[in-house]
């Protein structure tokens, strides 16, 4: 059904102006005319450049503005070109402020039609390679097939699945009469080391990109049991060490410390969210290679929804425990040499907005420019192991560029309005 749902859509996404129609031949000649390039934040900035695109790829990026015979010239010639963004904690299936009953009667072919519009924002704000920690398997899986054949506009899609999550915690389908939530429940708890193992390798079967697990309590589900530590010890560990046997990394949604601290010691690759992280926790976290992705635009969208009655009164006394604490965590993280690496949680804030996190880790985490701009470029592409495919602009990277008015490396917000965007070498409006 889900395929039926993609296959419909791609219909109105192709005739609609969100991509190019001769953007979609794979072997598309490209002349780009840039003003000044950045290839990769903390580097030179070229001036007046050709950048030459050829099925899908960077060919050359050359001085001046060259002329190529054959090519389709985009005159670029007045912006800033720079990679595309990457953002690693998305939520593409869905938008803010939903009544969580929503959840007992819409179809999973819904995500599907939600994904579809907020891959196309995302691109048009500059986003052009989301990691979606959460979602159902086979929406994300369509959703990243859709993207990659070019059917539908929109951003490179690396996808979890459902999160991992133990019985009754966050993650597990909660807030409703014990029938109801039995009926609605997606087959994502586990239970000790040998059934958790078996959860992942099931997962990766599926098609799961990346693992994704609630090690913690979280702040938006309706169950009220803290926001610490709740798959043990052992469990995380089975966890990180089969995924890790598959090829596979592990995002752990994570407020507490104790949590935090469990979850980095087991091996798990990222935190995500990290509210609370503590000197031990983070300790942990730089002894074991551990990177933050810290979402600190997601307090943005559970502050500005905070007492309008969008939130149950579990949910509103969890918020108020965190917005004290916005990028405390990530400015001491940063300080001690943690990877602090660019996430948003998109879908607890409208899809769109993601850019303004940038100007979030230069005030409130301490980064310079160049070093927010390389935790949405080049350092989450290495995060992702994919530093020789996208993150930066260079001969045989993937053609996922942005161009726009300003200079980013002095005003980050200047990302906040993108004038152009190319993903794959397929151009979107």
């Amino acid at each position: 059904m889900i395929r039926k749902v993609v296959a419909a859509l791609a219909a109105f996404c192709l005739t609609a102006p969100a991509v190019a129609q001769d953007a979609q031949a794979t072997g598309g000649l490209y002349a780009i005319h840039a003003g000044r390039v950045i290839t990769e934040p903390g580097q030179p900035v070229l001036g007046a450049s050709t950048i030459v695109v050829r099925g899908g790829r960077i060919e050359a990026i050359e001085d001046g503005h060259q002329s190529r015979p054959g090519a389709e010239y985009l005159d670029w010639s007045e912006l800033t070109v720079m990679p595309g963004l990457i953002d690693l904690h998305t939520h593409i299936s869905g938008d803010p402020g939903g009544d969580y009953r929503d959840e007992a009667v819409e179809p999973a072919e819904w995500g599907v039609v939600m994904g579809v519009k907020n891959m196309q924002i995302s691109a048009r704000a500059g986003f052009t390679t989301l990691r979606v920690p959460g979602i159902g398997m086979e929406a994300g899986n369509a959703l990243r097939r859709a993207t990659e054949q070019g059917i539908v506009a929109g951003p490179r899609i690396l996808t979890s699945g459902p999160g991992l999550s133990i019985i009754g915690g966050h993650g597990d389908v909660s807030g409703f009469r014990e029938d109801v939530n039995a009926v609605l429940a997606a087959g994502n708890t586990c239970t000790g080391p040998e059934e958790c193992a078996a959860r992942v390798r099931e997962w990766s079967r599926a098609g799961a990109d990346f693992i994704k697990i609630t090690a913690t309590g979280g702040v938006l589900s309706q169950q009220a049991r803290g926001l610490d530590q709740h798959f043990t010890d052992a469990e995380m560990r089975s966890i990180a060490d089969t995924a890790h046997s598959l090829g596979i990394h592990v995002a752990a949604h994570a407020h507490g410390p104790r949590g935090i601290e469990a979850a980095a010691r087991a091996g798990i690759d990222s935190i995500e969210h990290g509210t609370f992280a503590d000197e031990a926790s983070l300790a942990a976290m730089r002894e074991n290679g551990t990177v933050l992705v810290p979402t600190l635009m997601a307090y943005t969208g559970i502050r500005e929804r905070l007492g309008t009655g969008v939130y149950t009164p579990q949910v509103e006394d969890k918020v108020r425990q965190t917005l004290s604490q916005v990028g405390q965590a990530a400015r001491r993280a940063h300080a001690m040499g943690i990877p602090v690496l660019f996430g948003t949680d998109a879908g607890v804030f409208e899809h769109g907005r993601n850019a303004e996190e940038l100007y979030m880790y230069v005030d409130l985490v301490g980064m310079t420019p160049a070093e927010a701009l390389r935790s949405a470029t080049i350092e989450a592409a290495r995060f992702l192991d994919m530093e020789d495919e996208i993150g930066r602009l260079a001969r045989g990277y993937s053609a996922d560029l942005i161009a726009l008015s300003g200079d980013p490396l002095t005003d980050v917000r200047a990302l906040e309005d993108i004038e152009h965007v190319m993903v794959r070498g397929r151009t979107i409006d």
